[in-house]
């Protein structure tokens, strides 16, 4: 069973859908007991930061997300999903995250003619290439929108970059974790390709 984590946020249904378009169902719970039971976990998330992680903590999923990723669930986070992973934000204050990727989030710093937030199609760039990337090709473009961006203290969870005035990651690595900028759930042919990927990992 793949268990969508439910915290009153984000885009949940639209990546359900999307994994049923795949031939995978898939189930959105705010139940801690069946995150801990579920095979797979996926944290999407589109919002603010602070009321993500608060959320999480009051809706007691934070131990069944560490717990089901230490002992090596597949896990896939999305947008905010990948956001929560990482020791802290700097989106609207100073917001302690997960601590499960060491690293920040911070705001883009971009020249004027740069839109934030970074919303639209762009180009990856593949830096290492995990199992949910199997037949994507180098330089397909995937949908984000998002005004804030992860800096991992330690490059080898880098996946993929993508060029936003400056480079920046849009995809972490680690073994069984993994989590996109991205939407896969509205990038089209290959977005659903990643979760197809994802859902049938051994």
């Amino acid at each position: 069973m793949i268990a969508i984590v439910d915290y009153q946020m984000g885009n949940l249904r639209s990546v359900q859908k999307g994994f049923e378009k795949v031939g995978h169902k898939a189930v959105v719970t705010d139940d801690p007991e069946v995150i801990q039971q579920a095979e797979k976990i996926v944290l999407p998330g589109v919002g603010a930061f602070r009321d993500a992680i608060a959320e999480l903590r009051r809706r007691g999923m934070v131990e069944p997300i560490k717990a089901g990723i230490s002992a090596g669930k597949p896990f896939l986070g999305i947008c905010l999903g990948l956001q929560l992973l990482f020791d802290v934000s700097y989106e609207d204050g100073e917001y302690e995250g997960l601590g499960i990727v060491p690293g920040k989030v911070v705001r883009f710093e971009v020249p004027a003619q740069y839109k934030v937030p970074h919303m639209g199609w762009n180009q990856a760039r593949i830096v290492r290439r995990p199992p949910i990337l199997e037949g994507i090709g180098e330089g397909t473009h995937f949908y984000f929108v998002h005004s804030y961006y992860v800096v991992p203290n330690d490059d080898s969870f880098v996946a993929v970059e993508v060029d936003y005035f400056h480079p920046f990651c849009a995809m972490v690595w680690r073994e069984n974790l993994y989590a996109t900028q991205f939407h896969p759930e509205k990038s089209q042919t290959d977005g659903l390709r990643i979760l197809k990927n994802f859902a049938e990992l051994g």
